[in-house]
């Protein structure tokens, strides 16, 4: 990737304007890749990608100084990130296994959330580092207060790394896909064909991504971000079996190598397979992953594109507030 191509990335994201990250940001470092792979395909087309969750107008300016550090010959500071993933099952194991997980979650004992409440989450996610070829990078820890205000608002969260808390500000959005509340949540139909018609209508399409895994990964936002009814969360998952080419995986770990069962789809477009991790025995949420399937530029089948893994979530009263 040369100069020019770097040149055209830039322009394809919004003009950045303060150190924002968005909610689903486990999508910003794949979107990323994807970005560059378009580019790469076609420099003189000039597309705009749209986030499946909200993203600020000052996301960009972590992204761009990503891209722009990635220069011709540029060599990574560290090495890939090799995987042995587990061979993927079948889609009939899939929805054994997402029947399993909505049974439990219509045993869980969540409680309504009200509108001005924050639902709190920590997590630990890599941070891409090179992109031809790719390097996840170091594990980072982060915090976040999503406010649960159903109203367009500006200030759609606040987050902390490093010690440094900082404010998350976009165009007024309300609540909705790209910023799920509770009640949002608990006002989606529970009927798993009516939930999934509902996401998959949604959801906008990712350019230089299969639609099926753009969908697979609005799921995926919601089950990781989010605090819900324990009716939606079972719909969740029984709507998701209904994403052609989703399947069980018997092996996964998150990005802490916390390991369990997984639900995975393959984006066969840009060879990279995503998995949702949970734990085996309690069959709680643990975290998503993402690595290549293919060889290519980006680097061998088996390296991992990203991870994550959710380490708390709760409900508290104001932002900064730690349970």
């Amino acid at each position: 990737m040369n100069t020019d191509d770097h040149q055209e990335i830039a322009r394809l994201l919004p003009t950045p304007a303060e150190r924002d990250l968005p909610t689903g940001r486990h999508r910003h470092h794949r979107e990323l890749l994807m970005r560059t792979i378009e580019a790469d395909r076609s420099r003189a087309r000039r597309r705009l990608l749209r986030p499946p969750l909200l993203l600020p107008l000052a996301a960009a300016a972590m992204v761009v100084a990503v891209v722009l550090t990635v220069m011709p010959g540029a060599r990574p500071e560290s090495s890939p990130t090799r995987i042995t993933p587990a061979a993927p099952g079948t889609a009939q194991g899939a929805a054994v296994l997402l029947d399993r997980l909505a049974a439990g979650a219509l045993s869980s004992h969540t409680g309504p959330v009200r509108d001005d409440q924050y639902v709190y989450v920590r997590s630990m996610a890599t941070r891409t580092e090179h992109l031809k070829p790719v390097v996840a990078g170091a594990l980072k820890e982060r915090e976040d207060w999503n406010p649960q205000d159903p109203r367009p608002i500006k200030e759609t969260g606040l987050f902390r790394e490093d010690g440094t808390f900082v404010p998350i500000h976009s165009e007024p959005t309300p609540a909705g896909i790209r910023r799920p509340t509770y009640a949002w949540l608990a006002s989606l139909p529970t009927e798993p064909g009516a939930l999934y018609q509902r996401i998959r209508q949604e959801t906008h399409p990712v350019n230089g991504q299969d639609f099926d895994q753009t969908v697979f990964e609005s799921f995926g936002n919601l089950l990781s971000y989010t605090v819900m009814p324990p009716a939606t969360q079972a719909a969740l998952y029984r709507a998701a079996a209904r994403i052609p080419g989703v399947v069980e995986v018997p092996a996964g770990a998150d990005a802490t190598g916390r390991t369990g069962l997984a639900i995975a789809r393959e984006d066969r477009q840009l060879g990279q397979r995503t998995e949702w991790v949970f734990d085996k025995t309690t069959l709680a949420f643990l975290g998503l992953r993402t690595y290549l399937t293919t060889t290519s530029e980006w680097g061998e089948a088996g390296t991992l594109v990203w991870a994550n893994a959710i380490l708390e979530r709760a409900v508290v009263d104001r932002p900064r507030q730690v349970p």
